[in-house]
C-alpha cells in the first residue's frame, strides 16, 4: 500500500515536528527523519526549511504534501469501498464549516445513520478552504459548502438556499419588528463570525456594495463557533447577523427572533461537492432526502 515514508511526511507536516511524528507512527525519530531524507533524494527536491525555529514546507514540499495526501485518501477510499462491498455498508467521511455544524445539516445526518443500520459517517469541521482541498484529495467524501467553486474536477449537489438574517433575543426592542435598518443596526452591540468565514464576508460584501463598512459597526466579539453566538445573542449580548438555517430550532423554540435587514438580500446557495467519480450517488439523495425532512419538521 502507501509507502511509509510518505505516511512520515503527511505526520511530520501535521504535527509540526519528527519527534511528535515519530510519537504518532510509533516508529523512532531517526527513523522519521530517515524516511524524509530518503524521500528527497528519491524526489531530488528539499522538503522541509527551518524558519524561527519551526519545519516550514518548500514550494517544492508543498507539491508532494498533497500529492501524499491525495494518495493517502485513496488508499482510504480503497479499503473502505472493499469493506462496505463485503458487509453491504456505506461509510461515509463529510466535511461541515463551522456554520453548518450548528444546523439542521448535522442533525439531518444523526437521523440518517439512525434510521439507516448499514450507514455511518464521521463528521469534520474546518474551514471552507480545507474542505475543497480535502475533497480533492479524498480526505473527504463529500463536503456541505456556501456557494461553489469552479473546479472541473468537482461537482455540486443544490442542498437549499439560505439567507443571512438579523438574530436578536426575544426580549430585544428588534424582536416584534418587520425589519431593521443599517443605521439602526450601527447603534447595536454585534457578536459576529470571524473575518475569515464565509457568513462574515458575505455581510461584508453587501455592507460595501451600499457604501458602507464593517468599521462603522460596533462589533465587540468575534467567535468561530455559531451555537456560541446564538447563546450569547440569546443571553442579551449583542446581536449577530447568522445564517437562518442555523437558527431553526431557537426560532421554533422562540429563543432567538429573526428579521431582514433592509436593502440587504444576503442570499447564497448550500451545496453539497464532491469528486465527480463519487460513487455512493444513492446515499447522496438518502442525505439530501434526510435533510429536507428535517428542515420541514422547523418549518
Amino acid at each position: 500500500m502507501l509507502d511509509p515514508k510518505l505516511y512520515s511526511l503527511i505526520s511530520v507536516y501535521e504535527c509540526g515536528s519528527f519527534s511528535a511524528a515519530a510519537k504518532r507512527l510509533s516508529v523512532t525519530q531517526p527513523a522519521v527523519s530517515q524516511h524524509i531524507k530518503a524521500l528527497e533524494q528519491e524526489l531530488k527536491i528539499k522538503i522541509f526549511e527551518r524558519s524561527a525555529g519551526k519545519l516550514i514546507l518548500t514550494p517544492q514540499g508543498k507539491r508532494a504534501l498533497r500529492c501524499a495526501q491525495k494518495m493517502a485518501g485513496l488508499e482510504r477510499v480503497l479499503k473502505q469501498e472493499l469493506i462496505d462491498s463485503a458487509g453491504m455498508s456505506d461509510h461515509l467521511t463529510i466535511g461541515v464549516t463551522h456554520t453548518a455544524e450548528s444546523s439542521a445539516f448535522v442533525e439531518a445526518l444523526a437521523r440518517l445513520c439512525a434510521e439507516n443500520a448499514g450507514i455511518t459517517i464521521k463528521i469534520i469541521t474546518k474551514g471552507i478552504g480545507a474542505l475543497y482541498r480535502m475533497v480533492k484529495s479524498y480526505e473527504l467524501d463529500l463536503a456541505v459548502v456556501e456557494g461553489r467553486a469552479e473546479d472541473p474536477q468537482l461537482d455540486f449537489y443544490p442542498l437549499d438556499t439560505d439567507t443571512l438574517v438579523l438574530a436578536v433575543a426575544p426580549e430585544h426592542p428588534f424582536a416584534e419588528r418587520e425589519t431593521v435598518t443599517l443605521d439602526e443596526l450601527r447603534q447595536e452591540k454585534m457578536i459576529l463570525r470571524l473575518p475569515n468565514s464565509g457568513t462574515r464576508n458575505l455581510f461584508v460584501a453587501h455592507l460595501e456594495s451600499h457604501g458602507r463598512r464593517i468599521e462603522e459597526f460596533n462589533v465587540i466579539l468575534e467567535i468561530d463557533n455559531a451555537a456560541t453566538i446564538k447563546d450569547l445573542v440569546r443571553r442579551g449580548f449583542g446581536v449577530s447577523i447568522l445564517p437562518k438555517s442555523v437558527c431553526l430550532d431557537e426560532l421554533k423554540k422562540k429563543k432567538l427572533a429573526l428579521l431582514p435587514v433592509a436593502d440587504l438580500s444576503m442570499q447564497r446557495e448550500i451545496n453539497l461537492v464532491f469528486q465527480k467519480d463519487f460513487s455512493q450517488k444513492e446515499t447522496l439523495h438518502e442525505i439530501v432526502e434526510a435533510y429536507n425532512d428535517t428542515v420541514r419538521h422547523y418549518r
